[in-house]
C-alpha cells in the first residue's frame, strides 16, 4: 500500500485507489503505474527517457507496480532485510511524496539493472550496435554495477568475432586489444590466439596491397606491445620483412655497380626502412651518399618560373634561389627592417645616408659572378633607375643622383635624399645575360636539367666544395601535405619546403626530423583582378570581407583547431609580426582591428551597391550593371584551395554566385580576364619597399586610388625610420577603408628536414638560402 504524506491525517490509499483517483491513461501512452502485470518493454525508448526505478507490490499490499524517480538507496542496492517505510516520488507526480511499507514490496527493478538486462539481451541477439549505447551509459554512470565487467568483456569479444567474420580486420584488432587492456585475465590464451590470427591476416593483406609502410609500422608496434613469443605471427613477419629488405639491398648493390646512383639510393633507403637493423644497410646508404649525394625535396607547388624576387609566388621564389642569385639577398630581420647580404662583396652607408658604397670581393664570387667589375655593377645600378629598362624601379630612380666609379672593384651611389634601407631597393635577379652570357644562364649553384611529371631535377654546377655536397636536388610535387609528411617520415624525401601548422606539430614529435619556422609570416589576401562593376565599389568589397568568417576559417580549416603563435587575422596588407614587439611589424597599426564576421551587414552592403549602381546607370541613361558570378582564382596547393572553398561557401550564404578557378601549377596570378579575384600568399617582408609592389599601379592590386598613391609617395619620401613607420601605418589605415585588397590573415610557415641533411640553418627566409652549405651526413 502507498501512503500519500502530503494528505491531511494518516489516510491510507491502496494502489487501486490511487489509480482510480487519477485520470486513466489514454490508449497508446506509457503509464507510470498499474494495478497488475508489469510495464511494457520499452527497448530503445529507454535511451530517450529519464532514469526511473519500478516497485512491484505484493498481493497482500494491493498488487500492481509504480515507476518512481531513482530511489535514494545506499550504494544503489536493495536492502536484504528491510523494515519500516520506503518513501519515493512517482514519475509524473514528482511534486508529491509517497510511502510504502517494505513488507508490502515484492521486489524493486533498478534502472541500471534494466539497462544491463537490455544490453545483455541485445548481445545475445548479436545486435552489438543496439547494445553499445546501453553499455556506454552503464560504464559512464554506473561503473560499479555487479556483472558489468563481464558484460563488457562479452560485448568486446563477441563483437570482435562478428567483425572478424566480416573481414573487418582493423576494428577486430582494436576491439581485442581494448579487451586485453581492460581485463587481461579474461580468457587470455583464447584472446591472444585470436589476436595472433588477426594480425597475421592483417599483415598479409597490407603486404599484398603494397602498403609496406603501414605493415612495417604495425609490426614494430606489435613487437613492442607483445614482447617475447606471445604472438607467433610476429616472428613470421619479422623474417618476411628481413627477406624483403635483403632483396632491396641486393638490388641497391646492383644499381651501385651500374652507377645508377638515384635508383641505388632509393633501393637502399627502402631496405633500411623495411628493416632498420639490416646488416650493412646504413653502411650502404653512406657509401651511396658519398659517391653521389642527392637530396629529394617534397614541395606542394612546383615551380614553372624561377625568380627569387617574386613576393607573390612561393615556388618561383623558392626554386629561383637555386638557379639565380640576387644582387642583395635578404638574410633575416634586424631591429630596423631586414638584413641584406651584398653577394659580390661589402657595402657601407655614410652617416648622413647620402652615399652608399659597394666594394667587390673576388674571393666571395664564384663563376660566373666573378665576371663582375665595378663598371658592370654601375651599368646594372643605373639601369635600375632608367625608365623602360627591365629592372626599372621608380623609388630607386627617385633617390639616385649619380654613380661614381672609385676603381675596378669599388663604386659609390650618390643620393638625392636619404633612404632608410637602400639595399632593399636593389634586390635584382642576376641573369647570366647581364654578364655577357646567353639569356637564362644560371648564376646560382644549380641548374635545372630534367623536368618530368611531378619531378624537377637540379644539378650542381662545377665541382663540389666537399665530397658530401649534393650533386643533385630533386623537387617532387606532393599531392597533399599529408603525403609530404608521410614521405619525410619514411625517408622517401629528405626535406619538405612548406607545412600546414598542424602537420608541423605532428612532425615535431619525430626524433628523425627537424622542424623550423620561417621567421617571417606570409600575408594572405584577396586581390581584385578584373573590371567587374560591383568589385570596383568599395562598399561591395567591404561586404565581401564582412561575409567571411576569417577567424573560423583560419583556426578551424587551416590550423586544425590548434592555436598557433603568429597565425592571426589581420586588418591590412602588412604582417603583424610573429610575436609581441616583433620589429618586422613596423608597418602594422595594432589600433585597427580586423572587421568582424557580419553576414547580415554584408548582404545589406551588396544590396546597397546594386541600388547605387542602378541609380548611377539611370542618371547616365546606361544599362544597369549586372551582378555577375564572382570568379575566385586559387593557386594549385592544399592550403589555398581549402581557404577558397570555405570563402566560396560563405559568400554563397549571402546569395552570391561564386565560381572557383584553380590556376595552372606554378602560376599564382590569373591571366587577363580569367578571374575577378585571386587568393594571394605574399611575402611582404620589407613593407617600406613592398608596399608599392603590393598596392602600386604596377603591383599586385594595380590600384589607381589617389589616397593609396599619396600614401606610397609619402613612404618613399621618408628620411628616417620614425617617419617611415608612421607613414606606413597611415597607409595601413587607408587600405583598411579603401580596400584595394581584402586582407585575410597571416600564417607562420614551417619547413622540415631529416637529420641526415646538415647545413640548412635556422631563421632562414627561404628554403635554399644556405644551399651552398647543404651536406648529407648519414651516421
Amino acid at each position: 500500500m502507498i501512503r500519500n504524506r502530503n494528505r491531511i491525517g494518516l489516510a491510507i490509499l491502496l494502489v487501486t485507489g490511487l489509480v482510480v483517483a487519477l485520470p486513466t491513461p489514454s490508449r497508446g501512452q506509457s503509464p507510470h503505474f498499474g494495478t497488475s502485470g508489469q510495464p511494457r518493454e520499452e527497448g530503445l525508448e529507454l535511451l530517450q527517457v529519464e532514469p526511473y526505478d519500478v516497485i512491484y507490490f505484493t498481493q497482500a499490499g494491493g498488487g500492481g507496480w509504480v515507476k518512481t524517480l531513482p530511489l535514494p538507496l545506499p550504494g544503489r542496492k536493495v536492502p536484504s532485510s528491510p523494515s519500516g517505510t520506503l518513501t519515493f516520488s512517482v514519475v509524473g507526480l514528482e511534486a508529491q511524496r509517497f510511502g510504502a511499507k517494505w513488507s508490502d514490496i515484492e521486489r524493486i527493478d533498478l534502472w541500471e539493472d534494466k539497462l544491463q538486462r537490455e544490453a545483455r539481451t541485445r548481445i545475445q541477439q548479436r545486435d552489438f550496435k543496439g547494445a553499445y549505447p546501453f553499455l556506454a551509459i552503464l560504464l559512464r554512470d554506473y561503473p560499479a554495477v555487479p556483472g558489468l565487467r563481464t558484460l563488457r568483456n562479452e560485448f568486446l569479444f563477441n563483437d570482435a568475432a562478428r567483425r572478424f567474420q566480416a573481414g573487418e580486420l582493423e576494428p577486430t584488432l582494436a576491439m581485442l586489444e581494448e579487451l586485453r587492456r581492460f581485463d587481461p585475465s579474461y580468457q587470455p590464451d583464447r584472446v591472444l590466439g585470436v589476436i595472433n590470427g588477426v594480425t597475421d591476416r592483417l599483415m598479409q593483406r597490407r603486404v599484398e596491397d603494397g602498403q609496406l609502410d603501414q605493415a612495417q609500422q604495425l609490426l614494430a608496434r606489435l613487437a613492442k606491445d607483445y614482447p617475447g613469443d606471445q604472438l607467433a605471427s610476429l616472428k613470421k613477419w619479422d623474417s618476411r620483412f628481413l627477406e624483403m629488405a635483403q632483396e632491396r639491398k641486393l638490388e641497391a648493390e646492383a644499381a651501385v655497380a651500374a652507377e645508377d646512383w638515384r635508383q641505388a639510393r632509393k633501393l637502399a633507403l627502402d631496405s633500411l626502412y623495411l628493416y632498420p637493423t639490416i646488416e650493412g644497410g646504413r653502411e650502404l646508404v653512406r657509401h651511396i651518399a658519398r659517391q653521389y649525394p642527392l637530396i629529394r625535396v617534397g614541395v606542394l607547388q612546383e615551380a614553372t618560373e624561377l625568380d627569387p624576387t617574386r613576393i607573390d609566388n612561393w615556388p618561383a621564389r623558392r626554386s629561383g634561389r637555386l638557379v639565380y642569385r640576387t644582387l642583395f639577398e635578404m638574410r633575416g630581420t634586424g631591429p630596423e627592417g631586414g638584413e641584406y647580404d651584398f653577394i659580390l662583396g661589402e657595402t657601407e652607408q655614410s652617416p648622413d645616408r647620402l652615399e652608399f658604397d659597394m666594394r667587390l670581393s673576388l674571393q666571395k664570387m664564384r663563376p660566373p659572378l666573378d665576371r663582375f667589375t665595378s663598371q658592370t655593377l654601375a651599368d646594372l645600378i643605373t639601369a635600375r633607375a632608367r625608365p623602360g629598362e627591365p629592372h626599372f624601379n621608380s623609388p630607386w630612380a627617385a633617390i639616385l643622383e649619380a654613380v661614381s666609379l672609385r676603381g675596378p672593384q669599388e663604386l659609390a651611389c650618390l643620393m638625392r635624399r636619404p633612404h632608410v634601407l637602400p639595399a632593399s631597393l636593389l634586390q635584382i635577379r642576376i641573369d647570366g645575360e647581364l654578364l655577357g652570357l646567353p639569356t637564362g644562364t644560371p648564376t646560382g649553384s644549380y641548374e635545372p636539367f630534367l623536368k618530368e611529371d611531378f619531378e624537377t631535377r637540379y644539378r650542381l654546377i662545377g665541382e663540389p666544395v666537399t665530397e658530401t655536397q649534393p650533386r643533385e636536388i630533386v623537387e617532387l610535387k606532393m599531392a597533399t601535405s599529408t603525403d609530404a609528411v608521410t614521405g619525410l617520415l619514411k625517408g622517401e624525401i629528405d626535406v619538405v619546403d612548406r607545412l600546414f601548422p598542424s602537420d608541423a606539430n605532428q612532425l615535431r614529435r619525430s626524433r628523425d626530423v627537424v622542424v623550423e619556422n620561417y621567421p617571417l609570416p606570409t600575408v594572405h589576401m584577396l586581390v581584385p583582378t578584373s573590371d567587374h562593376a560591383y568589385l570596383a565599389d568599395a562598399n561591395f568589397r567591404r561586404g565581401l570581407l564582412y561575409a567571411i568568417n576569417r577567424e573560423d576559417i583560419l583556426l578551424g580549416e587551416l590550423l586544425g583547431n590548434v592555436e598557433t603563435p603568429g597565425c592571426r587575422v589581420i586588418s591590412g596588407p602588412f604582417p603583424a609580426g610573429a610575436e609581441l614587439n616583433d620589429p618586422l611589424a613596423y608597418a602594422y597599426d595594432e589600433s585597427i582591428p580586423p572587421m568582424s564576421y557580419q553576414p547580415q551587414l554584408a548582404k545589406l552592403l551588396v544590396t546597397l551597391t546594386g541600388k547605387q549602381l542602378g541609380d548611377m546607370a539611370e542618371k547616365k541613361k546606361e544599362p544597369e550593371p549586372e551582378l555577375k558570378p564572382l570568379r575566385l582564382a586559387t593557386p594549385d596547393d592544399d592550403l589555398s584551395r581549402l581557404a577558397c572553398e570555405a570563402i566560396k561557401t560563405q559568400w554563397q550564404l549571402i546569395g552570391l554566385e561564386v565560381e572557383l578557378i584553380t590556376l595552372p601549377p606554378g602560376q599564382t596570378l590569373p591571366d587577363e580576364g580569367d578571374a575577378d579575384l585571386v587568393y594571394v600568399v605574399a611575402a611582404v617582408w620589407e613593407p617600406v619597399v613592398d608596399a608599392r609592389r603590393v598596392l602600386g599601379p604596377n603591383g599586385l592590386a594595380r590600384s589607381d586610388n589617389q589616397f593609396v598613391g599619396l600614401g606610397l609617395r609619402d613612404i618613399e619620401a621618408a628620411n628616417n625610420w620614425r617617419d617611415a613607420r608612421v607613414r606606413l601605418q597611415e597607409l595601413h589605415r587607408t587600405v583598411h577603408y579603401e580596400l584595394p585588397i581584402l586582407p585575410l590573415w597571416q600564417v607562420v610557415d614551417s619547413f622540415a628536414y631529416r637529420r641526415e641533411v646538415v647545413g640548412v640553418g635556422r631563421d632562414i627566409v627561404s628554403l635554399y638560402q644556405n644551399v651552398e652549405r647543404w651536406r648529407l651526413n648519414f651516421q
